[in-house]
C-alpha cells in the first residue's frame, strides 16, 4: 500500500521495536548506492563512499548477506564500493556478480547489447552541444545525466531523449533524479533483481526478513517486490511523493547509523 513520504515512520527511533520483532528471522541487506549509501552529488564519479560507511558495510557484511543494487554499471559500483565480501547487481539488476566471482546476470540481456551500442552512438552526436550533459554507457544500460544542464536547456535534453528512445522499441525509458535511461524492455527491475538473490541466497522464505533501503524512485520496484515480506526503508529527499517504503531515514548519515546499529545487533 502507498504511503507519502511525509507519512513513513522513522526507522531510527522504531530500530528498537523493529530488533525485537525479526530476531527469529534471518536479517539480509539491499542498498542503493547514489544518494543512499553516498550523497547525490553533480558527478557519478565524484559519488565516493565515506571511510566510516565502509567500515559499517564491512562489518554488516561479515554478519549477514549483503548487496548493493545499482543503477550503475557492475564494474563502476564494485570499485566504487570496493568491498570483496559483498554481493553487487549493477544496471538495475541486469548484471549480478558475487563473492569469488559468482556471476548471476540476466542471460537474455546481451541480446539488446547491439540497440543499446547504436542508441548511444546516437545521444553521443545528438547530446555533443549540450553543455553540462553526461552520457553514461553501463553494459546493459544507457544514462543521460542533465543535473548540470542549464535550467533553460532542460526541455530540450528530454525532447531529444524521448525522440531517441522512440527509435528503439525494443528499450525502455526510465527515470531517476535528474536522469533518464534505456533499458532493455523486459520484466526486470530492481524488484526482480532483489528476489533472484533471494532465491540464489536460499532465503526466499518466512524465516528470512530482507531490508531494502534506496532513495530513488527505481528502487521502488524493490520496495513493491519486498512488501508483506520484507522491509522497504526511503532515504527523505525533500521530495513529497507516494512511495511503498514502510519506513524512513532522513540522509546518508541516519542510513550509516541505522546499519551500524544493525551490524551491532547480529
Amino acid at each position: 500500500m502507498s504511503r507519502m513520504t511525509q507519512d513513513l515512520l522513522p526507522a531510527l527511533s522504531r530500530f528498537p521495536r523493529f530488533w525485537s520483532e525479526s530476531l527469529a528471522r534471518r536479517i539480509v541487506v539491499f542498498l542503493d548506492y547514489d544518494g543512499t549509501l553516498t550523497p547525490i552529488v553533480s558527478s557519478p564519479d565524484l559519488a565516493v563512499l565515506a571511510p566510516e560507511t565502509w567500515d559499517v558495510l564491512r562489518a554488516l557484511a561479515s554478519r549477514t548477506r549483503v548487496a548493493i543494487i545499482s543503477g550503475r554499471d557492475l564494474d563502476n559500483v564494485r570499485r566504487m564500493v570496493g568491498l570483496e565480501t559483498l554481493w553487487y547487481a549493477g544496471s538495475h539488476g541486469f548484471d549480478m556478480a558475487g563473492p569469488g566471482g559468482e556471476k548471476a546476470d540476466l542471460a537474455e540481456g546481451g541480446k539488446f547489447l547491439p540497440d543499446l551500442d547504436a542508441a548511444e552512438a546516437i545521444c553521443r552526436r545528438r547530446y555533443a552541444g549540450v553543455a553540462g550533459c553526461l552520457i553514461e554507457r553501463k553494459k546493459y544500460a544507457l544514462a543521460v545525466h542533465y543535473r548540470q544542464v542549464a535550467p533553460e536547456e532542460t526541455e530540450n535534453v528530454l525532447k531529444i531523449f524521448e525522440e531517441i528512445a522512440r527509435e528503439y522499441p525494443a528499450l525502455r525509458a526510465t527515470s531517476g533524479k535528474m536522469v533518464r535511461e534505456l533499458v532493455p524492455d523486459i520484466d526486470w527491475d530492481k524488484g526482480q533483481a532483489v528476489l533472484r538473490l533471494l532465491e540464489l541466497w536460499h532465503a526466499d522464505n518466512e524465516s528470512t526478513l530482507p531490508i531494502y533501503i534506496g532513495d530513488d524512485l527505481t528502487d521502488e520496484n524493490a520496495f513493491r517486490a519486498l512488501s508483506g515480506r520484507g522491509l522497504g526503508i526511503l532515504v527523505r529527499d525533500g521530495e513529497e511523493r507516494p512511495t511503498e517504503a514502510s519506513m524512513a531515514l532522513n540522509d546518508v548519515r541516519e542510513v550509516r547509523r541505522f546499519l551500524g546499529d544493525l551490524a551491532a545487533m547480529l
